[in-house]
């Protein structure tokens, strides 16, 4: 069932609406173009989440630069397709339907579900908005307390270790696939219901290795109950700057480059105009030192960029997923 949210200044991390108009508007030679209607924001996933927030984040903004009325609707299931295919499906054009998308149903979802509703030529990059790495870490009664350990581990005890993530095809799944393809070793991937559980089963021991996103695994590391291998990104975390990077853990893995994104979509049948009107937005809503503090403290970091530059870089991310998928040997059918 759609929740159907207006959006008001409370429910925003830290009151990121509360600011005048006029300190964060754009020079109006940025965005000739404005919806005449409601504005609906997709977020194809269940309230509270990065992709929730992000979409709020957005529609607030939206609402105050625009001076009309944005609204967030979750859309969750299928792993973030159904939402998804409803964004997709629209062929009114009018800038009235915005998606809040993500690696799982933008990228991941075309290579590993045989039935998905919709296709990557049916929504047109706008822009990206944050990256948030994900991280690795380990049991500290594995004694492993970095990637090159963890390789030298597996090279002298093949099969012994087995790895958690948030569910099967899930980015930190493909994370922990990527990472074995590539050094040619083998773990048992242990796939749960959710990164709440993974985690729990990793502060258990249940099991060894664990690929999750940056948070909630972090302060685990920090409290000392997980050890921190590195994160996945190319760039270090602000959040954990002593902890290395994939990258430069061992050459097999020099580029190594996983991360979750949350980035705008529009309809295919939205004009340039519209779609460079929102774009410029995003980038003006990303400038604001109010929003830079909400994704700080998200762990994430701002990663703007032109229609082009999102629409190549989540065509690389297809890619990128698509050959890890297909040397899994992964296929699920969408829900």
């Amino acid at each position: 069932m759609a929740h159907r949210t207006a959006l008001s200044r409370r429910k925003l991390l830290t009151g990121a609406a509360a600011l005048s108009t006029a300190a964060i508007l754009p020079r109006t030679s940025l965005a000739d173009w404005r919806p005449t209607e409601t504005v609906k924001l997709i977020v194809p996933a269940a309230p509270g989440g990065s992709t929730d927030v992000m979409g709020r984040l957005l529609a607030a903004h939206l609402q105050t630069a625009w001076g009309q009325s944005a609204v967030v609707e979750n859309r969750s299931g299928g792993g973030g397709t159904i939402g998804t295919a409803e964004v997709a499906r629209n062929t009114k054009g009018d800038g009235s339907t915005i998606l809040i998308g993500n690696p799982g149903p933008n990228a991941i979802a075309y290579s590993i579900f045989r039935n998905l509703a919709y296709k990557p030529d049916q929504l047109q990059a706008v822009s990206n908005m944050i990256r948030i790495p994900n991280i690795v870490s380990a049991h500290p009664s594995t004694g492993i307390k970095s990637i090159p350990e963890l390789i030298a581990y597996l090279k002298a005890n093949p099969d012994k270790l087995n790895y958690g993530s948030s569910g099967v095809g899930q980015s930190p799944h493909l994370t922990g696939a990527w990472f074995l393809q590539l050094t040619g070793l083998k773990m048992t991937h242990i796939p749960f219901r959710g990164a709440g559980p993974a985690l729990q089963a990793a502060l258990a021991g249940d099991i060894q290795i664990l690929f999750d996103n940056l948070f909630p695994s972090l302060p685990q590391i920090q409290d000392g109950k997980l050890t921190g291998l590195c994160v996945t990104t190319p760039e270090r975390s602000a959040n954990a700057p002593d902890l290395p990077t994939m990258r430069e853990s061992a050459p097999e893995l020099a580029k190594f480059d996983v991360s979750s994104w949350f980035g705008v979509f529009l309809p295919k049948a939205c004009p340039p105009e519209i779609v460079t009107a929102l774009n410029l937005q995003v980038k003006a809503m990303l400038e604001r030192e109010d929003i830079r503090k909400n994704i700080a403290a998200m762990g994430a970091r701002a990663d703007y960029g032109t229609a082009q530059q999102f629409g190549d870089f989540v065509q690389a991310e297809t890619s990128k997923f698509a050959s890890i998928i297909q040397k899994e040997g992964l296929q699920m059918d969408a829900q």
